[in-house]
């Protein structure tokens, strides 16, 4: 809104924000895809700038969105509630943050609400979250709901060290810049001492300035705005802000913050990959000069067809041009480029580097797929993404849908890769995996309403395995069948016992201590087959039997009538009568967790 971009303010409660455009958010009042979109902004020297926004969920069943926003990403504001603070997806959206080394900026929000503390969030943010180093260059004036003692009624800039008053009449696009109440000044000037002590300790250069400063030089805005540019650009400090978003106060010096602090694409250490087939390491810097190179983050799919979200790293691309997809060895037509506004979209011919576009017209290529000029090859590091957590099954409400629910399925595994689904072979059940309940429930209702699929879905039945408690020795199995003629034979005796088997390893270890010859070499192999055969078989309730170490320790043999065959029948007898022998137990499944508390 205040950058032109929209001539009427959205609200959440009111479903009608610009990136919150699925009918899904806006029934909630929750993001839940990460939305793009463009601005434009000026900076402190009145120039246009160009703002690229992802506005990624905050609920943690939609931490993939955050993950790969934050791959494509050059700077990051880090939103916290000056009521709840630093949560656990907080710490996690940093963490995330962190690994792809994105200065940050920190929001904290909602200062008008009850139970608002500015100070308290502060502290949190320094002390909770993993190698942070906040610098204060805001404070709010009051705290809590208008009409309460102490009401929020605006910022202190700690740089300026001047009052920011909003007007709500219109939405607070205007403001007055005013002196610092009398009641207000020693808490301002503490403040700004903390914020000058901190950046002291992360910018050399500004430590002499400010050495100079008590010894009476001046210390002007500019010198402060280009240490906190510095200590940010690096990663080593985070400016904090403050203010309400619903009540149009500090949004628009969030911008001004955005625009002195963030990088541009061109501030950026080059993207760093590897030649596909050669696996030399090779560097893009983020220049128009450099060869073309990008990387897909997103794909999603609607009424005109796949729409890929494409973050260009160096180079340029223009519409209809063929480039190349290093991962698969294929080449790609980019048939028409679009810059993204949401559920809108404006096509453009050119885009650049550092632009953030969707094309319309790639066939192969998916999420975390490289994107470049094919006379300059490059393969870009892959997003990675966290394990599903929960399973649900799934059928359709008619069985005459069921090839339409493999479409379904595969078309939002395509947009979404925390979003899994398989057959469970035991059970014959289709499962759907996800990132929680919350997860699953928003794509059972785009099945629905995306896709005219009714389906229902359930808990997975569960598969439970079975072993042995004790271990028992010499239990003979056998196969005679001799009727005249060619028969079957076979005669084979086996301790077994229960052994804890590796992950991955088979569920039973077979162990061959025949002693001279007893039964030729040749038909070991048909033995160790037939136990594994009736240990997948089940048990005493049918489950599958694991944990399992069996000893071959004799048998026998005819000349005639033994067989491959007749081993393994053998030995599925000796598995059967060893295991009811040693006392069938039923395992259930258990989940190894991780609790974290602060």
């Amino acid at each position: 809104y205040y950058t032109g971009e929209i001539h009427r303010m959205g609200d959440v409660d009111k479903g009608n924000t610009t990136t919150d455009y699925l009918e899904e958010e806006r029934e909630r009042g929750i993001t839940i895809v990460a939305a793009a979109i463009t601005c434009r902004w000026e900076d402190a020297h009145g120039q246009p700038i160009t703002i690229n926004i992802i506005d990624t969920p905050g609920h943690v069943d939609f931490t993939a969105e955050v993950e790969r926003s934050l791959r494509v990403l050059d700077g990051a504001v880090v939103i916290f509630s000056a009521v709840e603070g630093v949560e656990a997806q907080s710490e996690t959206v940093w963490r995330q943050a962190a690994k792809y080394h994105v200065p940050r900026l920190c929001f904290i929000n909602k200062m008008d609400r009850i139970g608002a503390e500015f100070e308290r969030v502060y502290k949190e943010i320094e002390e909770r979250l993993l190698e942070s180093h906040p610098i204060p260059i805001q404070i709010p004036v009051g705290a809590g709901p208008e009409g309460t003692m102490g009401e929020f009624q605006g910022l202190i800039d700690l740089v300026a060290m001047k009052a920011l008053h909003f007007q709500t009449e219109d939405l607070g696009s205007t403001f007055t810049v005013d002196e610092i109440p009398d009641e207000l000044r020693l808490d301002a000037e503490a403040w700004r001492e903390t914020m000058l002590n901190s950046l002291s300790a992360f910018d050399e250069t500004f430590a002499e300035e400010y050495m100079a400063h008590l010894d009476g030089a001046e210390l002007s805005e500019a010198m402060i705005h280009a240490a906190l540019r510095r200590a940010t650009l690096t990663g080593r400090a985070q400016p904090v802000l403050c203010g309400s978003s619903f009540k149009y106060v500090g949004v628009q010096q969030l911008l001004d913050a955005v625009a002195a602090f963030l990088p541009s694409p061109l501030d950026r250490p080059p993207i760093v990959g590897h030649h596909p087939k050669k696996g030399t390491g090779l560097a893009r810097k983020p220049s128009p000069a450099e060869p073309f190179s990008s990387l897909v983050f997103k794909v999603t799919n609607d009424a005109h067809g796949d729409l890929s979200f494409v973050r260009i790293y160096s180079g340029s691309l223009k519409a209809g041009t063929r480039v190349y997809n290093p991962g698969k060895d294929k080449k790609e037509n980019c048939s028409r480029l679009y810059h993204i506004r949401a559920d809108d979209r404006e096509q453009i011919n050119v885009a650049g580097t550092g632009d953030i576009v969707g094309i319309v017209g790639l066939k192969d290529s998916v999420t975390g797929d490289t994107l470049c000029d094919a006379a300059h090859p490059i393969l870009l590091e892959r997003i990675e993404f966290p394990e599903t957590v929960i399973s649900m099954s799934i059928e359709p409400v008619s069985s005459a849908d069921k090839g339409k629910l493999a479409d379904t399925l595969n078309a939002l595994a395509r947009e979404d890769p925390t979003f899994t689904f398989k057959v469970n072979e035991e059970t014959g059940q289709t499962l759907i995996s996800g990132m929680g309940e919350l997860h699953l429930e928003i794509l059972k209702n785009r099945m629905t309403r995306d896709y005219n699929l009714k389906v229902h879905v359930g808990r997975p039945r569960v598969s439970y395995r079975e072993t042995i408690k004790k271990a028992v020795r010499r239990v003979e199995g056998t196969c005679i069948r001799q009727t005249g003629g060619s028969g079957l034979y076979a005669r084979i005796t086996i301790d077994l016992e229960p052994e804890v088997q590796p992950k991955g390893a088979p569920v039973l270890h077979f162990v061959n201590k025949l002693k001279g010859g007893v039964i030729p070499s040749e038909f070991i192999p048909a033995i160790e087959a037939g136990l594994r055969e009736e240990a997948k078989s089940g048990g005493r309730t049918g489950y599958p039997l694991v944990d399992l170490k069996a000893t071959l320790t004799d048998g026998a043999y005819h000349e005639v009538d033994s067989n491959d065959l007749a081993y393994r029948f053998a030995a599925s007898d000796a598995l059967r009568k060893a295991v009811e022998e040693a006392g069938p137990v039923l395992l259930e499944p258990i989940m190894r967790i991780e609790v974290v508390t602060p």
